[in-house]
């Protein structure tokens, strides 16, 4: 299949699989932030212990990705999302059975482990699948799924106000096992096309590099330096936006803290629903007639996100701020939707899983550095718009260094 061709429906059904996925993926994370009340009052511990729950699961979960990325360039990839989901909901539903703190501890540090595979994994099987024509459109409307499943994380709480906290691990961790048998009966690699003797005599030394040779190859781009550097100050910059927005909305407009946690959340994920497949279907239209047209989109998306801070901050009007957190939403995920395929162009393809690792890694640890930040400048009574201006200059940098990346690092993808 040549990169003009026309994808299959069995590319299409990968992404809707891939989409329930994510949309589990995220929720499962989710779930125990928005129980604290009741796990509390169940297994003493303090709200540093809490707090080190999340803390654990982002350690190990950005420790492993790179690796769980090289994993997925040298095997199986279905498999591995398969065997990624079945481990992360057994051990959701296994965190339902855990009596002490330990315990839990243990749970949330295997669930980081056993998540770190999937993003890559799903990433470089949808891109395989997708050629130049429709790559955005897939990539973005399977991170859909990651923004319906954060949304959906606060059923945690409403449901353990019902029942229990433990039913909520049970009921989710027993429907990603489930759905991971469903997979294995549906979810294929893209079927190769038949190699040719050289290729096969080559497949044991060319095609089996080390995880050595893959972060030599990464990191001799230049490209894919800047798609790091770009990547990791984008996270800076948005979470120094979304980490304190509830707390602006709530001193700012004496919102409660539900309404205003359901309030930040509810309108710029409702934006983003819409910005990721329509960020991913304009790129792939414009690339057609310009190759850089996945970078023009992103950048575009960041610069139009960095005026809705702005006003978000500056503006002490209810109705001016909620239309800037939908625009914020709309125009933030345009990046998103394009950053694997751009990897595509950018990186060597036998190591595009683990570009997409690496480039987790480096969002993980700078979000939880900026969220730890955020929670020190608070203590030091920094207003909260200086940090959102920060946050908006902090968007215009990535987008020069987005811009950066082009020719003559960018190739055309190869299928």
């Amino acid at each position: 299949m040549s990169d003009t061709d026309s994808p299959s429906s069995r590319a299409w059904l990968a992404v809707a699989l891939l989409w329930f996925v994510a949309c589990l993926n995220y929720l499962d994370r989710m779930i125990l932030i928005t129980m604290r009340t009741s796990i509390k009052e169940s297994i003493a511990m303090t709200d540093a212990q809490f707090g080190l729950l999340t803390t654990i699961f982002l350690v190990s979960y950005g420790l492993l990705s790179p690796l769980g990325g090289f994993v997925a360039d040298r095997f199986n990839r279905s498999r591995i999302i398969i065997f990624s989901l079945f481990a992360w909901s057994a051990t959701t539903w296994l965190t339902a059975h855990a009596t002490t703190f330990s315990e839990l501890l243990f749970y949330r540090a295997l669930m980081g482990i056993s998540e770190a595979c999937y993003f890559p994994a799903a990433g470089a099987l949808l891109m395989d699948y997708h050629r130049s024509s429709t790559r955005s459109l897939a990539n973005g409307i399977h991170l859909s799924g990651v923004m319906v499943g954060s949304g959906l994380g606060g059923l945690g709480g409403w449901i353990a106000d019902r029942h229990d906290w433990t039913y909520v691990f049970e009921l989710f961790g027993l429907i990603g096992v489930v759905y991971s048998v469903v997979l294995f009966f549906l979810l294929k690699d893209r079927p190769a096309t038949a190699p040719t003797p050289e290729q096969l005599a080559a497949a044991t030394t060319e095609d089996r590099p080390g995880l050595i040779e893959a972060f030599v190859s990464l990191f001799s781009r230049p490209a894919y330096i800047l798609a790091l550097l770009f990547w990791g100050l984008l996270g800076l910059a948005s979470w120094s936006f979304i980490g304190w927005l509830p707390s602006y909305l709530s001193e700012e407009f004496a919102l409660s803290q539900g309404e205003a946690g359901l309030t930040s959340m509810g309108y710029i994920y409702g934006g983003s629903l819409v910005g990721m497949v329509v960020g991913g279907y304009w790129a792939d239209r414009w690339s057609r007639r310009d190759p850089r047209a996945r970078i023009w989109v992103g950048v575009i998306g960041v610069l139009a996100a960095t005026p809705a801070i702005l006003l978000a901050a500056n503006f002490s009007f209810l109705p001016v701020v909620l239309a800037s957190l939908v625009i914020y939403g709309f125009a933030r995920p345009f990046p998103d939707a394009n950053m694997v395929p751009i990897l595509c162009q950018i990186v060597d393809r036998r190591f595009l899983a683990t570009g997409v690792g690496v480039l987790n890694t480096f969002a993980v640890f700078v979000g939880g550095a900026t969220i730890y930040a955020g929670g020190a400048l608070r203590d030091a009574k920094v207003d909260i718009t200086v940090v959102f201006n920060c946050g908006a200059i902090g968007l215009v940098v990535c987008a020069v260094l987005l811009w950066f990346v082009r020719e003559p690092a960018i190739k055309p993808a190869t299928p």
